[in-house]
């Protein structure tokens, strides 16, 4: 295969399309597939049960499908699935999973930038953006269309909705509702991603009745469940608002912006059942 340089280094059982492009001190692990068009720069290193879909560039120095950093490893098969076009750029660190036969997913026409990190059991989701220097710990699902910036850490089993915007430096601790944007520590929210759903050619009504449903959410007073039934009873059921809906409703982890006070009642029962102890 003329496109491999002399100097990589590929284990026998990698598969390789005949169109792949491997560049100096490159090394490919025997269960590795790299798709049509696949293109792995300069002294990058893939590893375990992986597959690089079609089109997609991986850059200098990253680290993809090496053992999960997840304590409870105990050595049984997991994946890396890598979609097509996708950009992994220099530094990026994609572990394997971490339980028999899970995967960490990659959607197609993703950009994470330099030194991102993506743990084990994470789900992201088609054209998807991590500016440089994001990290998602283990078992974060990210929605389609998603940003998320720079020096930005996602906590363990939270969701990041699509079409969401999560600032630079920011600290994403729970649940972030898809098509809003926010940012800071403590994250707060600005509203919706009026701009970025533009872009994307949502249409002037979705994005208003968007806006309605944040204002009930956020800027109403209203408990989380009362938010959500007024929404549903209030504005008009564009598949959006259904989503938007549906996805704080099903929050397991905590909603950004709600889990204080969920916190709180727990602090409280915890401080009555104390006293009660005591008395």
């Amino acid at each position: 295969m003329k496109n491999i340089h002399p100097t990589a280094i590929i284990e026998p059982g990698a598969i390789l399309h005949a169109s792949v492009t491997i560049e100096p001190y490159v090394i490919i692990k025997k269960n590795v597939e790299l798709k049509e068009g696949v293109t792995i720069k300069a002294h990058a290193y893939i590893d375990g049960y992986t597959t690089i879909g079609e089109g997609t560039t991986v850059y200098p120095f990253a680290s993809i499908g090496t053992k999960t950093q997840d304590m409870k490893y105990r050595g049984e098969k997991t994946e890396v699935r890598i979609g097509q076009r996708c950009e992994i750029r220099e530094y990026v660190s994609i572990n394997s999973s971490c339980g028999e036969n899970t995967a960490v997913t990659v959607g197609d026409d993703c950009l994470i930038m330099t030194y991102c990190h993506i743990a084990h059991n994470c789900e992201v989701g088609n054209r998807v953006i991590m500016s440089n220097n994001a990290t998602l710990a283990g078992h974060v699902i990210v929605g389609d269309n998603a940003i998320i910036g720079g020096f930005t850490p996602v906590h363990q089993f939270s969701r990041i909705g699509k079409h969401a915007m999560v600032g630079g430096m920011s600290r994403a601790t729970h649940d972030i509702p898809p098509f809003t944007i926010g940012g800071g520590i403590p994250n707060r929210f600005g509203g919706i991603n009026v701009v970025g759903l533009k872009r994307s050619g949502f249409s002037l009504q979705t994005r208003i009745a968007l806006s309605k449903a944040f204002k009930i959410l956020y800027r109403s007073g209203y408990k989380l469940e009362e938010a959500l039934s007024r929404i549903e009873a209030d504005i008009e059921n564009f598949p959006e608002v259904i989503e938007f809906v549906q996805f704080c409703r099903e929050s397991k982890r905590g909603l950004l912006g709600f889990q204080s006070a969920q916190e709180g009642d727990e602090k409280v029962e915890s401080t009555e059942q104390s006293e009660a102890l005591v008395k």
